[in-house]
């Protein structure tokens, strides 16, 4: 798909075979801003957001989106160089990265309980998608981690103040079914017991946390079941009933669930070597943890969706820049 402007945008509104997203079309639209304008374009912003596919505009500052095209779009980049490697991940996963904008569009108003099923949903259907499936078939086989000392999560309480420790180092405290009931376990807890005043969470060893243990994906019995599961036990829900009580710390790799569940805390901060990336697009999947629902509520659908397709690293002071992290702490 070649760069095009709105005139040519208006164009294939009417040919439905030539649509972006269709089954014959490409999988992603690239939309030149710079020749938008200051007309009107309401009806061109409005198909743009139909569309089964992400829609990249070009001539627009990363998130700074002003114009009504520009707000419409999925991703904004200042230029087309920009955009290369996201057009190469949509290329490679592109039922993922439809998924992920449609998700993005959707919970954009939504309540957090019914924002979260519907990420759930789609991260479901996802899990028996032939991208996921690829993944699942092409990997080495993965070891389950060997167990190490002491809880999942330690807790540890002086008067009102409760402090929740990360305790798997060895295993870079992945997000294992063991430490995501050790949390829920946990924060259920807090949220019931209104002597606690304030929580402390951070995580022991190199990093807060790399994000879901890739030994477990795809054990579930099928994908309605995973999405039971996550609608009863998600840590993410849970920190966001009590995030005006949470302080959470992170340093190091913060990698898919690694920040997915912490940005749902009122107060998140990072040491300056912290580091944030949503990796999920390459399994064919989408941010499942909560992610797509607590980034893009703190930068914006269009940063969130930059993230999760260009795969790349996040540095701690632009985390500050952008708003996903509150403060910069070491």
């Amino acid at each position: 798909m070649r760069l095009i402007d709105p005139d040519q945008a208006r164009a294939l509104m009417g040919d439905p075979a030539a649509m972006p997203g269709s089954l014959s079309g490409a999988p992603y639209l690239l939309l030149d801003l710079r020749q938008a304008g200051a007309a009107a374009h309401s009806e061109i912003a409005d198909w743009l957001t139909t569309l089964p596919c992400p829609v990249i505009g070009i001539g627009d500052p990363l998130g700074q989106a002003a114009s009504e095209l520009a707000s419409a779009c999925d991703v904004t980049l200042e230029s087309e160089p920009e955009a290369a490697t996201l057009i190469g991940n949509i290329q490679r996963w592109p039922l993922a990265s439809t998924v992920l904008v449609q998700v993005l569009r959707s919970i954009q108003t939504l309540p957090l309980a019914a924002a979260l099923a519907v990420e759930s949903l789609a991260y479901g259907c996802l899990q028996q998608g032939a991208e996921f499936r690829g993944w699942l078939a092409a990997r080495s086989p993965v070891a389950m981690p060997a167990a190490e000392p002491g809880p999942a999560v330690e807790i540890d309480r002086d008067g009102g103040e409760v402090r929740l420790i990360l305790n798997r180092p060895l295993h870079h405290n992945a997000m294992s079914v063991e430490m995501r009931d050790a949390l829920v376990e946990a924060l259920r807890w807090i949220r019931m017991d209104d002597s606690v005043i304030r929580v402390r969470l951070s995580g022991r060893g190199r990093c807060f946390s790399t994000g879901g243990e890739l030994a477990e994906f795809g054990t579930a019995p099928d994908p309605a079941t995973a999405h039971r599961v996550r609608s009863i036990a998600l840590p993410g829900r849970e920190l966001a009933l009590c995030r005006d009580r949470v302080s959470v710390e992170v340093h190091g790799a913060c990698i898919g669930s690694g920040i997915e569940f912490p940005a749902f805390a009122a107060d998140l901060q990072a040491r300056s070597d912290a580091f944030f990336q949503l990796p999920e697009l390459r399994y064919g999947l989408i941010p499942g943890a909560g992610g797509c629902v607590s980034i893009s509520r703190r930068i914006g659908r269009q940063r969130t969706a930059w993230m999760a397709l260009s795969g790349r690293r996040v540095s701690a002071r632009q985390a500050k820049d952008w708003g996903l992290i509150d403060r910069l702490i070491g």
